[in-house]
């Protein structure tokens, strides 16, 4: 197993002690929750109407194949937005001050396909904490040897054409997670340098819930609906391509992009920087002034705010980015940001074309 990566804490670094007092006494001063508000609940209860709508009619309705296609789409959108906009938060425990409420929208993974107990110990504990770093961070492995993002990775004659196949490989990330990942990850001796031990109810809770989505979304259609079983599996792919790409680019828009850094261990194996000042230097927001981005993509359009301060609920971030991006000017820190989706998803495409060439090794 790996040896864990160590943060130093550096004499004089005070920014984030700063930056937390700074934005707890904007909550105090205004008499405001962390948790979640009123637009919260209305986005949540909006998305979780949207799925259970358009699975009934996807099950029941007679509408032809074409109608019937674009809804399957739409179906995988919303589920990466319940993922971005309830689970995120939920799994994080920043929904509610309620540990029940937490758990109840936390448990609502399992019906986007994701096993909650999984994604917290790979996102909320190792991708948190060692951000961006190499053979640590296994958020960042997309595609393994197929996706390159940084120096220490191997360089691979094909990878010179990943910026055009990276693209169709996200849109399968989804259905790789539902069959794949969650079962991989669990069963590792380690992810990153973390240890795995689990409680004996979560080797249940895998298989009980993993089986129970197979049989929503293929088994049930497959009995109820007037389609071949076969027209029945291509929706099922279609719906994870769209849900899986949604997911895709917005998990790689935060972290992998021009500006943002890979640091690697000193010999000692300790980070030569102190844990905030290296989440402000892997990670990066885009879209911050679009209120369509805000509504659907859960605060991850935010990631900088996110990182620093995961225990405070996404429909804040935008509130409080003034003052995190102003306490890092101050103390000297990089604040990424690309202004527009489209202008972050340029850097993406110029980073993977970067990393496919062999001058960057």
């Amino acid at each position: 197993m790996k040896s864990k990566a160590k943060f130093l804490c550096l004499a004089g670094n005070t920014f984030y002690t700063e930056v937390r007092r700074r934005v707890n006494n904007d909550f105090k001063e205004n008499n405001r929750s962390i948790n979640a508000n009123f637009l919260m609940w209305f986005k949540a209860s909006l998305f979780l109407i949207l799925f259970l709508a358009l699975y009934l009619i996807l099950l029941l309705s007679s509408f032809p194949i074409a109608i019937l296609f674009g809804l399957t789409i739409v179906l995988g959108a919303v589920c990466a937005f319940i993922g971005f906009n309830i689970c995120h938060d939920a799994i994080h425990g920043s929904f509610s001050s309620s540990k029940r409420i937490n758990s109840f929208f936390s448990f609502l993974f399992n019906m986007v396909g994701a096993n909650p107990y999984v994604w917290n110990i790979t996102h909320n504990v190792v991708h948190h904490t060692y951000t961006n770093i190499p053979g640590h961070d296994e958020d960042i492995e997309v595609a393994p040897g197929l996706i390159r993002i940084c120096t220490e990775d191997e360089l691979r004659p094909y990878q010179r054409f990943q910026q055009w196949y990276a693209f169709p490989l996200y849109s399968l990330a989804s259905l790789s997670w539902v069959f794949r990942k969650d079962y991989k990850k669990f069963f590792q001796k380690s992810v990153g340098a973390c240890q795995n031990k689990h409680p004996k109810i979560e080797y249940f809770n895998l298989f009980f819930y993993k089986f129970l989505y197979y049989f929503i979304f293929i088994g049930l259609p497959i009995l109820i609906m007037p389609l071949a079983w076969w027209q029945i599996a291509i929706g099922f792919v279609v719906l994870h391509m769209a849900q899986g790409l949604t997911m895709g680019l917005v998990f790689q828009l935060a972290h992998v992009v021009e500006g943002t850094t890979f640091p690697i261990t000193n010999a000692a194996g300790n980070m030569e920087e102190a844990w905030a000042e290296h989440q402000m230097r892997t990670t990066a927001n885009f879209a911050t002034q679009s209120p369509i981005s805000a509504f659907f993509l859960g605060g991850l359009n935010r990631q900088i705010e996110h990182h620093l301060f995961p225990k405070i609920c996404h429909v804040h971030y935008g509130r409080i980015s003034g003052i995190v991006k102003q306490t890092a000017h101050e103390f000297g820190l990089p604040y990424h940001e690309n202004a527009t989706f489209l202008s972050a998803l340029r850097s993406h495409y110029r980073i993977l074309k970067k990393m496919g060439q062999a001058e960057t090794i």
